[in-house]
């Protein structure tokens, strides 16, 4: 091989190793976070995580997952699933990141519902006239040894925000909650008490609570929908605290 044959090759090997590096200089989270909210800057970008499939980088913002690659030249609005598992990836790190401080919540804004020893505990979002939360409702009425914690979450319709009012403003908050939830019976006061409500509505939009119900378990993940009873039981079990566990012999 020649000099200048040589000289050719080296040029080449260069050209590549800078070609690399650029990319990867420029394929780290913190520059496609960038990039991303240069090109869309109407998002606010909470969090970039590289991916395990396809060089991807996960996008978490505006409570939502998407996907780009290192040069942020497209988007992919849309789930993910293992083929292997067959296990949505996405749903299960939306579930992931979406986590909250559940001892930081107001409990003093909720409605208490103690069942049993009342040593599980969980957080509802819940509107007086969704109908899927008074399923729910049914459910959680079975539920042994929990303590629920229903923050009336008024977004459905125009009278909504009224009746969760007169529901907080009545003499038994729980009976008032499960009369309407349970037996369709509203309460007859007019809910000019003082009242937590818009602080609730605050809260949830917060969280970013866009459909109900949506409930919190203690490590902070949540669940969205009116969920079998049997995924409620799942998920308390996974995350009961060794303290909290009583023996029923």
């Amino acid at each position: 091989m020649n000099h200048l044959n040589r000289l050719s090759l080296f040029s080449s090997f260069v050209g590549a190793a800078l070609l690399a590096a650029s990319l990867v200089a420029f394929a780290n989270p913190d520059v496609v976070k960038k990039d991303i909210e240069k090109k869309f800057p109407d998002i606010k970008v909470d969090k970039v995580t590289k991916t395990n499939y396809g060089g991807l980088y996960e996008i978490f913002a505006n409570n939502e997952i998407f996907y780009t690659d290192d040069k942020t030249s497209f988007l992919v609005l849309g789930s993910i699933l293992d083929t292997q598992s067959r296990i949505n990836v996405s749903e299960g790190r939306l579930q992931k990141l979406n986590v909250i401080k559940f001892d930081d919540l107001p409990f003093d804004q909720a409605i208490k519902l103690v069942r049993g020893n009342g040593t599980r505990r969980i957080a509802i979002f819940e509107d007086p006239n969704c109908g899927y939360c008074k399923k729910f409702e049914q459910d959680l009425n079975t539920l042994d040894n929990i303590t629920a914690y229903i923050f009336p979450y008024p977004i459905l319709a125009p009278d909504s925000m009224d009746k969760a009012k007169a529901i907080w403003c009545a003499p038994d908050k729980l009976k008032a909650w499960q009369d309407a939830m349970l037996r369709a019976t509203l309460p007859t006061n007019k809910g000019t008490c003082d009242t937590p409500i818009e602080k609730n509505v605050a809260l949830g939009q917060k969280f970013r609570i866009n459909g109900i119900p949506v409930t919190f378990f203690e490590d902070g993940e949540r669940i969205a929908g009116a969920v079998p009873k049997d995924k409620v039981l799942a998920k308390l079990a996974s995350v009961e605290r060794p303290a909290a566990k009583v023996s029923l012999k």
